[in-house]
């Protein structure tokens, strides 16, 4: 005999009722799983497809409006030269005082006429005697300004609509390969005053953008940065060949320039790996603001008190200061140094707009001062500065360039001019324009280099000072151009 459970109909009917909620509860569940599961997949398909590879190149500076910077190209024009010591890691510049050059550099040997800059003691007598080659207007847009020249594509346009044309691109490139055939073993220029030719050869290549890491220059420019970079090592910040000599003021201000730039550009924008270049930005730097003259201008042999100060060692000095501004390192009492030397500055500032050389007296057409005033007013304040729109005005009616003129053809005022007039822009800078464009053009060597002249003033002369010089001076004037953003005075 067996007993059998039966459930009542109502029972049955619960039971039946439970089974279809599980059902339908289970396939919502496994329907709910499964578009979970696929907006993932397409989350993670969107996020793989948006994803893009970070740039190595990094600028601090505000972007404006400009289009980004893009990604640094070497130099295909041309065959390349082997890269040191890789090309697929950052070069390392090892300074360091037991060597004169940390990196191996081309073996030339080059023979160069004596460059004695003289006593200093007056105008026309040594780097003293009148304006230079160096700053370029608008540094304060530092290093938005800097990120344009490294653009082939922007520097070109640059060049264009500001009135340059392609050959003069073709004439710095020129220029830079003349320099490299001409390097010394350790990696300065010149053999004498190699320290501030040095400077100016650096201030060239990097005004087109050329780095440590450049396919066809890096390796002339690395050995020239770890030249200075020794120098100052070994000398507590101090930068010359002869430190007797008095006007070794100009060599240490231009070489501090160099070297600044070289970090902001370099290390700063693109992250070269220079080893102590930062330390001797910061020790030659410094050393140049704390021996200031109290006049506030800078003496020869950087005597504190008294001493021979002129408005030509001052617009050195002022450049270079600005150079280690924008570096972005801490230098102490760089602002009250600046003010300083800006009143020194302005007590030579005359009537007429025109700037002295020790007084408000002016030398010569009194043009290549007035430009080292007017660029010096235009990069620690604005092109609009009313001392440097004067200075223009003046500059605008009695500047001359005749390459075959002993009056009228040094370069040492004219590079001065050439950075101020493109900041201050306008009309005045399209006369100019036409006053140097094609002068420069026409009297370039065939090898890049830039034909001697025989003037009465400045420091061009090749009988007494290089071919490296006027090389130097006329290729930065064409690289102004593209080399800082100009910003314009004029109200218009």
């Amino acid at each position: 005999m067996s007993l059998h459970a039966q459930l009542s109909p109502e029972a049955q009917a619960r039971l039946a009722a439970q089974k279809r909620t599980s059902t339908i509860t289970s396939l919502i569940i496994a329907i709910l799983l499964m578009v979970l599961f696929a907006v993932i997949l397409t989350i993670i398909a969107m996020a793989s497809s948006s994803k893009t590879i970070p740039q190595i190149i990094s600028y601090t500076g505000a972007a404006e409006s400009e289009d980004d910077l893009q990604q640094k190209k070497v130099q295909t024009q041309i065959e390349r030269k082997p890269s040191a010591p890789s090309a697929t890691t950052s070069k390392v510049i090892a300074a360091n005082t037991s060597s004169p050059t940390a990196i191996p550099v081309p073996d030339i040997d080059v023979q160069e006429p004596s460059l004695d800059f003289g006593d200093g003691n007056d105008f026309g007598n040594g780097w003293g005697d009148g304006d230079s080659a160096g700053a370029g207007g608008a540094f304060g847009n530092i290093p938005t300004a800097l990120k344009k020249r490294c653009s082939q594509a922007d520097r070109l346009q640059r060049l264009t609509s500001s009135g340059g044309t392609p050959e003069c691109e073709d004439a710095v490139l020129a220029s830079l390969r003349w320099l490299v055939k001409t390097q010394n073993k350790d990696g300065s220029w010149t053999k004498s005053e190699p320290v501030g030719m040095t400077g100016l050869a650096i201030l060239t290549f990097l005004g087109r953008c050329e780095t440590a890491q450049s396919g066809e220059f890096g390796e002339s420019v690395l050995a020239g940065i770890t030249y200075l970079i020794d120098k100052a090592m070994k000398n507590d910040g101090k930068l010359a060949r002869d430190f007797k000599k008095k006007s070794w003021c100009y060599e240490h201000a231009i070489a501090v320039y160099a070297l600044a730039e070289a970090y902001t550009l370099c290390v700063k924008s693109f992250g070269e790996n220079i080893h102590q270049l930062k330390e001797a930005v910061l020790a030659s730097g410094q050393f140049l603001i704390d021996n200031q003259n109290k006049d506030g201008g800078w003496a020869y042999s950087y005597v504190r008190d008294g001493g021979h100060t002129d408005t030509s060692i001052v617009g050195w000095q002022l450049q270079a200061l600005k150079a280690c501004k924008f570096s972005g390192l801490e230098f102490k009492n760089i602002s009250r140094c600046s003010r300083n030397a800006l009143s020194f500055m302005e007590s030579k500032q005359g009537s007429t707009g025109a700037f002295g050389y020790k007084s408000t007296a002016i030398r010569h057409d009194g043009t290549t001062l007035t430009a080292v005033g007017a660029l010096c007013f235009q990069i620690w304040d604005s092109s609009a500065n009313r001392k440097a729109r004067k200075a223009i005005s003046y500059i605008d009616e009695h500047i001359k360039l005749d390459w075959n003129s002993k009056e009228h053809s040094d370069l040492y005022g004219h590079y001065y001019a050439v950075q101020a007039m493109i900041n201050h822009g306008g009309n005045e800078w399209k006369k100019y324009n036409k006053l140097f464009r094609d002068e420069v053009l026409k009297n370039q060597d065939e090898d890049g280099s830039y034909k001697s002249v025989q003037a009465t003033h400045g420091l061009s002369g090749d009988k007494k000072y290089a071919k490296h010089y006027r090389t130097c001076l006329a290729t930065l004037m064409l690289e102004s151009y593209y080399r800082f953003l100009p910003g314009t005075g004029q109200k218009n």
